[in-house]
Protein backbone atom coordinates (compact mmCIF):
# COMPACT_ATOMS: atom_id res chain seq x y z
CA UNK A 1 0.00 0.00 0.00
CA UNK A 2 1.45 3.34 -0.95
CA UNK A 3 0.77 5.76 1.96
CA UNK A 4 2.36 8.74 0.30
CA UNK A 5 0.42 8.02 -2.92
CA UNK A 6 -3.06 8.21 -0.32
CA UNK A 7 -1.99 11.13 1.44
CA UNK A 8 -0.99 13.15 -1.93
CA UNK A 9 -4.65 12.25 -3.29
CA UNK A 10 -6.67 13.27 -0.14
CA UNK A 11 -6.70 16.64 -0.90
CA UNK A 12 -7.97 16.68 -4.40
CA UNK A 13 -10.61 14.03 -3.21
CA UNK A 14 -11.74 16.60 -0.50
CA UNK A 15 -11.96 19.30 -2.60
CA UNK A 16 -14.17 17.37 -4.89
CA UNK A 17 -16.55 16.23 -2.49
CA UNK A 18 -16.99 20.28 -1.51
CA UNK A 19 -17.55 21.40 -4.77
CA UNK A 20 -20.13 19.32 -5.28
CA UNK A 21 -22.05 20.52 -2.50
CA UNK A 22 -21.31 18.76 0.60
CA UNK A 23 -20.30 20.36 3.88
CA UNK A 24 -16.72 20.36 4.88
CA UNK A 25 -17.00 17.58 7.55
CA UNK A 26 -19.22 15.51 6.42
CA UNK A 27 -16.86 15.42 3.39
CA UNK A 28 -14.10 15.07 5.62
CA UNK A 29 -15.43 12.02 7.41
CA UNK A 30 -16.13 10.57 3.82
CA UNK A 31 -13.02 10.65 2.82
CA UNK A 32 -11.64 8.97 5.96
CA UNK A 33 -13.61 6.39 5.34
CA UNK A 34 -13.10 6.07 1.68
CA UNK A 35 -9.21 6.05 3.09
CA UNK A 36 -10.27 3.09 5.05
CA UNK A 37 -11.64 0.94 2.30
CA UNK A 38 -8.56 1.62 0.00
CA UNK A 39 -6.49 -0.07 3.21
CA UNK A 40 -8.44 -2.64 2.94
CA UNK A 41 -9.12 -3.44 -1.17
CA UNK A 42 -5.92 -2.08 -2.69
CA UNK A 43 -3.63 -4.60 -1.42
CA UNK A 44 -5.47 -7.46 -2.85
CA UNK A 45 -7.46 -5.26 -6.08
CA UNK A 46 -5.26 -2.46 -6.61
CA UNK A 47 -7.21 0.58 -8.80
CA UNK A 48 -6.45 1.69 -12.05
CA UNK A 49 -7.61 5.21 -10.91
CA UNK A 50 -6.66 5.54 -7.27
CA UNK A 51 -8.08 9.34 -7.27
CA UNK A 52 -11.29 8.14 -9.64
CA UNK A 53 -11.83 5.38 -7.21
CA UNK A 54 -11.25 7.34 -3.98
CA UNK A 55 -13.79 9.99 -5.16
CA UNK A 56 -16.29 7.28 -6.10
CA UNK A 57 -16.36 5.93 -3.00
CA UNK A 58 -16.06 8.85 -0.82
CA UNK A 59 -19.09 10.17 -2.27
CA UNK A 60 -21.11 7.30 -2.11
CA UNK A 61 -19.69 6.95 1.48
CA UNK A 62 -21.33 10.79 2.00
CA UNK A 63 -24.37 9.77 0.69
CA UNK A 64 -24.78 7.01 2.97
CA UNK A 65 -24.26 9.61 5.57
CA UNK A 66 -26.69 11.96 4.35
CA UNK A 67 -30.10 9.43 3.69
CA UNK A 68 -29.13 7.94 6.99
CA UNK A 69 -29.19 11.26 8.79
CA UNK A 70 -32.62 12.82 10.15
CA UNK A 71 -32.24 15.61 8.26
CA UNK A 72 -31.90 14.37 4.85
CA UNK A 73 -35.13 15.95 3.45
CA UNK A 74 -32.99 19.26 3.80
CA UNK A 75 -30.36 17.79 1.69
CA UNK A 76 -32.27 15.66 -1.11
CA UNK A 77 -30.73 18.15 -3.94
CA UNK A 78 -27.67 16.46 -3.06
CA UNK A 79 -28.63 13.02 -3.37
CA UNK A 80 -31.22 12.37 -6.02
CA UNK A 81 -28.31 11.72 -8.32
CA UNK A 82 -24.91 10.27 -7.57
CA UNK A 83 -22.26 10.84 -10.64
CA UNK A 84 -21.55 7.70 -12.34
CA UNK A 85 -18.09 5.96 -11.64
CA UNK A 86 -15.29 6.93 -14.44
CA UNK A 87 -12.36 8.28 -14.17
CA UNK A 88 -11.53 11.60 -12.00
CA UNK A 89 -11.62 14.30 -13.97
CA UNK A 90 -8.33 16.94 -14.51
CA UNK A 91 -10.12 19.59 -12.36
CA UNK A 92 -7.37 20.14 -9.33
CA UNK A 93 -9.43 22.11 -6.45
CA UNK A 94 -6.18 21.73 -4.45
CA UNK A 95 -5.77 25.29 -3.99
CA UNK A 96 -9.38 25.86 -2.47
CA UNK A 97 -8.51 23.58 -0.16
CA UNK A 98 -5.90 25.16 1.24
CA UNK A 99 -8.07 28.68 0.95
CA UNK A 100 -10.50 26.59 3.56
CA UNK A 101 -8.11 25.25 5.72
CA UNK A 102 -6.68 28.80 6.60
CA UNK A 103 -9.84 30.46 6.56
CA UNK A 104 -9.81 33.82 7.90
CA UNK A 105 -12.03 33.05 10.43
CA UNK A 106 -10.12 30.12 12.24
CA UNK A 107 -7.30 30.86 14.95
CA UNK A 108 -3.63 30.09 13.83
CA UNK A 109 -3.44 26.93 15.83
CA UNK A 110 -6.94 25.43 13.93
CA UNK A 111 -5.72 26.49 10.69
CA UNK A 112 -2.64 24.60 10.97
CA UNK A 113 -4.49 21.01 12.63
CA UNK A 114 -7.18 21.56 9.84
CA UNK A 115 -4.32 21.76 7.10
CA UNK A 116 -2.14 19.10 8.29
CA UNK A 117 -5.67 17.00 8.55
CA UNK A 118 -7.50 17.30 5.42
CA UNK A 119 -4.28 18.72 2.91
CA UNK A 120 -1.85 16.72 4.91
CA UNK A 121 -3.48 13.89 4.94
CA UNK A 122 -2.06 13.21 8.90
CA UNK A 123 -4.42 11.37 11.23
CA UNK A 124 -5.45 12.92 14.55
CA UNK A 125 -3.16 10.83 16.64
CA UNK A 126 -0.33 12.13 14.68
CA UNK A 127 -1.07 16.04 14.71
CA UNK A 128 -1.81 15.22 18.07
CA UNK A 129 1.46 13.88 19.11
CA UNK A 130 3.49 16.18 16.53
CA UNK A 131 2.18 19.40 19.09
CA UNK A 132 2.29 17.43 22.39
CA UNK A 133 -0.95 17.72 23.28
CA UNK A 134 -3.40 15.04 24.03
CA UNK A 135 -5.65 13.20 20.89
CA UNK A 136 -8.79 14.03 22.46
CA UNK A 137 -7.82 18.15 22.52
CA UNK A 138 -6.61 17.33 19.21
CA UNK A 139 -9.94 15.73 17.69
CA UNK A 140 -11.96 18.60 19.23
CA UNK A 141 -9.76 21.62 17.72
CA UNK A 142 -10.58 19.84 14.30
CA UNK A 143 -14.13 19.22 14.88
CA UNK A 144 -14.52 22.74 15.92
CA UNK A 145 -12.43 24.35 13.21
CA UNK A 146 -14.45 21.07 10.37
CA UNK A 147 -17.69 23.25 11.42
CA UNK A 148 -16.64 26.74 11.19
CA UNK A 149 -15.70 26.31 7.55
CA UNK A 150 -18.43 23.93 6.57
CA UNK A 151 -20.53 26.77 5.22
CA UNK A 152 -18.07 27.95 3.14
CA UNK A 153 -18.15 27.87 -0.47
CA UNK A 154 -15.55 27.28 -2.93
CA UNK A 155 -16.77 30.53 -4.97
CA UNK A 156 -14.52 33.31 -4.18
CA UNK A 157 -10.25 33.60 -3.96
CA UNK A 158 -8.61 32.76 -0.40
CA UNK A 159 -6.05 34.65 0.79
CA UNK A 160 -2.52 33.02 -0.12
CA UNK A 161 -0.77 35.17 2.38
CA UNK A 162 -2.47 33.50 5.12
CA UNK A 163 -1.62 30.01 3.74
CA UNK A 164 1.70 30.51 3.56
CA UNK A 165 1.56 31.93 7.06
CA UNK A 166 0.02 28.43 7.99
CA UNK A 167 2.58 26.54 5.90
CA UNK A 168 5.54 28.41 8.24
CA UNK A 169 3.94 27.91 11.70
CA UNK A 170 4.12 24.29 10.26
CA UNK A 171 7.72 24.46 9.41
CA UNK A 172 9.23 25.97 12.62
CA UNK A 173 7.33 23.38 14.49
CA UNK A 174 10.57 21.37 13.28
CA UNK A 175 10.14 17.25 13.95
CA UNK A 176 8.68 15.96 17.38
CA UNK A 177 6.39 12.81 17.45
CA UNK A 178 6.47 10.09 14.78
CA UNK A 179 6.27 13.07 12.08
CA UNK A 180 8.28 15.38 10.52
CA UNK A 181 6.70 18.63 10.63
CA UNK A 182 9.04 20.48 8.79
CA UNK A 183 9.29 17.83 5.71
CA UNK A 184 6.17 17.85 5.81
CA UNK A 185 5.37 21.55 5.56
CA UNK A 186 7.78 21.43 2.48
CA UNK A 187 6.15 18.69 1.18
CA UNK A 188 2.58 21.25 1.21
CA UNK A 189 4.19 23.86 0.16
CA UNK A 190 5.93 21.78 -2.92
CA UNK A 191 1.90 21.19 -3.96
CA UNK A 192 0.80 24.26 -2.98
CA UNK A 193 3.57 25.72 -5.82
CA UNK A 194 2.31 23.17 -8.25
CA UNK A 195 -1.13 25.01 -8.57
CA UNK A 196 -0.33 28.38 -8.36
CA UNK A 197 2.01 30.49 -9.68
CA UNK A 198 2.90 33.05 -7.35
CA UNK A 199 6.47 34.55 -6.10
CA UNK A 200 5.82 34.57 -2.59
CA UNK A 201 4.83 30.47 -2.87
CA UNK A 202 8.24 30.36 -4.51
CA UNK A 203 9.68 32.14 -2.17
CA UNK A 204 8.61 30.23 1.18
CA UNK A 205 9.45 27.10 -0.83
CA UNK A 206 13.10 28.47 -0.59
CA UNK A 207 13.04 29.93 2.65
CA UNK A 208 12.31 26.73 3.83
CA UNK A 209 14.88 24.51 1.53
CA UNK A 210 17.40 26.72 2.68
CA UNK A 211 16.93 26.46 6.27
CA UNK A 212 16.26 23.02 5.88
CA UNK A 213 19.52 22.28 4.14
CA UNK A 214 21.13 23.34 7.46
CA UNK A 215 19.03 20.51 9.93
CA UNK A 216 22.07 18.29 10.56
CA UNK A 217 24.54 21.01 11.85
CA UNK A 218 22.05 23.17 13.83
CA UNK A 219 22.75 20.63 17.23
CA UNK A 220 25.51 18.77 18.42
CA UNK A 221 25.09 14.98 19.36
CA UNK A 222 24.11 15.78 22.52
CA UNK A 223 21.28 17.55 21.40
CA UNK A 224 22.88 20.77 22.02
CA UNK A 225 21.92 24.11 20.09
CA UNK A 226 24.98 24.65 17.49
CA UNK A 227 25.04 28.50 16.61
CA UNK A 228 24.59 29.36 12.98
CA UNK A 229 28.66 30.56 12.98
CA UNK A 230 29.72 27.57 14.96
CA UNK A 231 27.73 25.25 12.62
CA UNK A 232 30.25 22.54 10.55
CA UNK A 233 29.00 23.78 6.86
CA UNK A 234 30.23 20.33 5.68
CA UNK A 235 26.55 18.80 6.60
CA UNK A 236 24.67 21.48 5.05
CA UNK A 237 23.19 19.65 2.46
CA UNK A 238 23.97 21.36 -0.61
CA UNK A 239 21.61 19.69 -3.37
CA UNK A 240 19.05 21.75 -1.17
CA UNK A 241 20.85 24.96 -1.32
CA UNK A 242 20.98 24.96 -5.13
CA UNK A 243 17.45 23.86 -5.19
CA UNK A 244 16.57 26.68 -2.98
CA UNK A 245 18.62 29.56 -4.71
CA UNK A 246 17.28 28.63 -7.77
CA UNK A 247 13.63 29.15 -6.65
CA UNK A 248 14.26 32.48 -5.35
CA UNK A 249 16.39 33.61 -8.50
CA UNK A 250 13.31 33.07 -10.38
CA UNK A 251 11.13 34.45 -7.79
CA UNK A 252 13.01 37.35 -7.39
CA UNK A 253 13.28 37.82 -11.28
CA UNK A 254 9.54 38.50 -11.42
CA UNK A 255 10.33 41.55 -9.21
CA UNK A 256 7.48 41.27 -7.05
CA UNK A 257 9.13 41.49 -3.90
CA UNK A 258 7.67 39.76 -0.44
CA UNK A 259 8.61 39.39 2.79
CA UNK A 260 9.31 35.63 2.23
CA UNK A 261 11.54 36.03 -0.79
CA UNK A 262 13.32 38.60 1.59
CA UNK A 263 14.00 36.16 4.24
CA UNK A 264 15.01 33.21 1.77
CA UNK A 265 17.79 36.24 0.29
CA UNK A 266 19.07 36.53 4.05
CA UNK A 267 19.28 32.65 4.13
CA UNK A 268 20.73 32.42 0.53
CA UNK A 269 23.24 34.55 2.01
CA UNK A 270 24.00 32.77 5.01
CA UNK A 271 24.21 29.64 2.57
CA UNK A 272 26.73 30.92 0.30
CA UNK A 273 29.26 31.34 2.75
CA UNK A 274 31.85 29.56 3.27
CA UNK A 275 33.11 30.48 6.33
CA UNK A 276 31.12 32.46 9.23
CA UNK A 277 33.63 35.19 8.69
CA UNK A 278 33.00 35.69 4.81
CA UNK A 279 29.19 36.14 5.41
CA UNK A 280 28.53 39.36 3.27
CA UNK A 281 26.55 40.69 6.61
CA UNK A 282 26.65 44.30 4.53
CA UNK A 283 24.09 43.14 2.10
CA UNK A 284 22.27 41.16 4.55
CA UNK A 285 22.02 44.47 6.56
CA UNK A 286 20.17 45.71 3.12
CA UNK A 287 17.41 42.88 2.85
CA UNK A 288 16.70 43.33 6.40
CA UNK A 289 16.07 46.75 5.31
CA UNK A 290 13.90 45.41 2.70
CA UNK A 291 12.26 42.84 5.04
CA UNK A 292 11.80 45.63 7.73
CA UNK A 293 9.91 48.06 5.18
CA UNK A 294 7.82 45.17 3.93
CA UNK A 295 6.73 44.00 7.39
CA UNK A 296 7.22 46.70 9.55
CA UNK A 297 8.02 43.77 12.07
CA UNK A 298 9.57 44.47 15.67
CA UNK A 299 11.01 40.80 15.47
CA UNK A 300 12.60 41.68 11.99
CA UNK A 301 14.39 45.07 13.41
CA UNK A 302 15.51 43.00 16.49
CA UNK A 303 17.73 40.44 13.97
CA UNK A 304 18.47 43.08 11.93
CA UNK A 305 20.29 45.05 15.15
CA UNK A 306 22.37 41.64 14.64
CA UNK A 307 23.39 41.73 11.75
CA UNK A 308 24.15 45.50 12.06
CA UNK A 309 26.69 44.78 14.88
CA UNK A 310 28.27 42.12 11.84
CA UNK A 311 28.58 44.46 9.36
CA UNK A 312 29.39 48.06 11.42
CA UNK A 313 30.46 46.94 13.96
CA UNK A 314 29.32 46.10 17.83
CA UNK A 315 28.30 49.59 19.23
CA UNK A 316 26.55 49.87 16.15
CA UNK A 317 24.70 46.61 16.83
CA UNK A 318 23.67 48.16 20.06
CA UNK A 319 22.68 51.11 18.68
CA UNK A 320 20.24 49.91 16.73
CA UNK A 321 18.98 47.56 19.70
CA UNK A 322 18.49 50.48 21.88
CA UNK A 323 15.71 51.54 19.57
CA UNK A 324 13.63 48.59 20.33
CA UNK A 325 11.71 47.65 23.24
CA UNK A 326 13.39 45.34 25.68
CA UNK A 327 10.50 43.23 26.39
CA UNK A 328 10.91 41.51 22.89
CA UNK A 329 11.33 37.94 23.02
CA UNK A 330 15.15 37.48 22.52
CA UNK A 331 16.16 41.30 23.03
CA UNK A 332 18.29 40.05 26.17
CA UNK A 333 19.99 37.42 24.31
CA UNK A 334 21.07 39.86 21.26
CA UNK A 335 22.17 42.79 23.08
CA UNK A 336 24.34 39.80 25.22
CA UNK A 337 26.00 38.68 21.92
CA UNK A 338 26.55 42.40 21.30
CA UNK A 339 28.24 43.31 24.59
CA UNK A 340 30.52 39.96 24.44
CA UNK A 341 31.55 41.30 20.79
CA UNK A 342 32.24 44.86 22.13
CA UNK A 343 34.60 43.65 24.97
CA UNK A 344 31.96 43.40 28.03
CA UNK A 345 31.81 39.96 29.45
CA UNK A 346 30.15 40.49 32.39
CA UNK A 347 26.93 42.75 31.24
CA UNK A 348 27.34 39.93 28.57
CA UNK A 349 27.00 37.04 31.10
CA UNK A 350 24.11 38.66 33.03
CA UNK A 351 22.18 39.35 29.74
CA UNK A 352 22.85 35.72 29.05
CA UNK A 353 21.48 34.61 32.15
CA UNK A 354 18.36 36.85 31.76
CA UNK A 355 17.58 35.34 28.48
CA UNK A 356 18.05 32.00 29.61
CA UNK A 357 15.35 33.03 32.10
CA UNK A 358 12.75 34.10 29.88
CA UNK A 359 13.47 31.61 26.77
CA UNK A 360 10.31 28.99 26.66
CA UNK A 361 12.36 26.64 24.36
CA UNK A 362 14.33 24.04 26.53
CA UNK A 363 17.11 23.98 24.33
CA UNK A 364 17.70 27.80 23.82
CA UNK A 365 17.55 28.45 27.30
CA UNK A 366 20.55 25.39 28.09
CA UNK A 367 22.36 26.86 25.53
CA UNK A 368 21.57 30.71 26.72
CA UNK A 369 22.75 29.55 30.38
CA UNK A 370 25.67 27.83 28.82
CA UNK A 371 26.89 31.16 27.47
CA UNK A 372 26.21 32.92 30.55
CA UNK A 373 28.50 30.35 32.53
CA UNK A 374 31.38 30.42 30.09
CA UNK A 375 31.83 33.96 30.35
CA UNK A 376 31.35 33.53 34.45
CA UNK A 377 34.03 30.96 34.58
CA UNK A 378 36.25 33.06 32.25
CA UNK A 379 35.88 36.17 34.50
CA UNK A 380 37.16 33.67 37.60
CA UNK A 381 33.27 33.95 38.85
Amino acid sequence: MDEVLLRSLTPNVLAVLVRRGADFAAAEDAVQDALVEALRVWPADPPRDAKGWLITVAWRKFLDAVRADAARRRREGLVDEEPAPGPATAEDDTLQLYFLCAHPSLTPSSAVALTLRAVGGLTTRQIAQAYLVPEATMAQRISRAKRTVSGVRFDRPGDVATVLRVLYLVFNEGYSGDVDLAAEAIRLTRQLAAVIDHPEVAGLLALMLLHHARRAARTAPDGSLVPLAEQDRGRWDTALIAEGVGILQAALARDRLGEFQAQAAIAALHADAPTAEETDWVQIVEWYDELARLTDSPVVRLNRAVAVGEADGPRAGLAALAALDASLPRHAAVAAYLHERDGDPATAARLYAEAAHKATNLAERDHLTRQAARLNTRQGR
